[in-house]
């Protein structure tokens, strides 16, 4: 029992050391704790021509220490004067690689989502997360050296015709390449003592997406904030915004407020 007691202790205080990799607007190359579940409530929008914003719930659960699988369904006003139900994505990310040394580690996995939507076609930006059925496929890898983190990925997309009858249009977009480079760093708290300390992290994320062949592309960055409560509620703020931009898309001047809750061995 006291074997029991210790372990679920020593992974309770391991969160805080690793929060700094718990990135607000891409995922890490690390996975949540086997038999962990986490749900996400999130709302995202932007404020030009019109107010605009979208509602997220996200289910995450750790499958084993190399698998972690995540299920989300979406609601917006983006396409209609009203929120409607857009549908939904899954998505699993599978850690192949793991070296790890004292308050250092560096890992890489593999990911892959798919999506359903029902929404017209009208953007140029590929996005699965409520805008584009489809489906995406990458790699990311994650250096965490004591407080600060950083994270790097490539992914590939495939946009299909969307739910309802909403066929993408000839001269649609049906593929895009898109690469992320994320930043944390652990400010607070300074001195470690238990894993009841409110943790602050803050966090600079480059965006990016081209469209190959049509000479279409953006790079954003998007700095975030973080506060961790008792190493099981997350909150976090984010706002991003164009380094350069030749594409229309609903995800240009975004602001992001989220809320975490994980539930540890279940």
């Amino acid at each position: 029992m006291k074997r029991i007691l210790l372990a679920v202790c020593l992974m309770a205080m391991a969160c805080p050391v690793l929060a700094q990799e718990l990135y607000v607007n891409t995922e890490p190359a690390s996975n949540m704790a086997t038999s962990s579940l986490g749900i996400r409530v999130e709302n995202q929008g932007y404020f030009k021509p019109s107010y605009k914003n979208r509602s997220t719930i996200e289910a995450m659960y750790g499958v084993s220490r190399h698998l972690m699988v995540h299920g989300s369904v979406y609601m917006s006003d983006y396409y209609s004067s009203t929120q409607h139900f857009e549908g939904g994505s899954v998505y699993a990310k599978y850690r192949f690689l793991s070296v790890d040394t004292v308050q250092r580690h560096f890992r890489g996995a593999f990911f892959a989502k798919l999506s359903s939507i029902n929404n017209p076609i009208v953007n140029r930006e590929i996005t699965l997360e409520g805008d584009n059925s489809g489906a995406q496929g990458g790699v990311v890898f994650t250096q965490l050296l004591h407080k600060l983190a950083l994270s790097g990925s490539a992914s590939y997309l495939r946009a299909f015709d969307n739910r309802g009858d909403y066929e993408a249009p000839t001269a649609q977009v049906r593929n895009a390449a898109a690469y992320t480079l994320s930043g944390g760093y652990l400010l607070l708290p300074r001195n470690y003592r238990d894993y009841k300390q409110v943790n602050l992290n803050l966090y600079v994320e480059l965006l990016g997406k081209t469209n190959p062949g049509h000479g279409e592309s953006y790079l954003d960055v998007a700095p975030a904030l973080q506060l961790i409560f008792n190493s099981t509620c997350r909150l976090d703020f984010s706002y991003r915004t164009p380094i350069y931009n030749d594409m229309q898309r609903n995800t240009k001047n975004m602001y992001l407020i989220r809320l975490e809750y994980n539930f540890f061995n279940l």
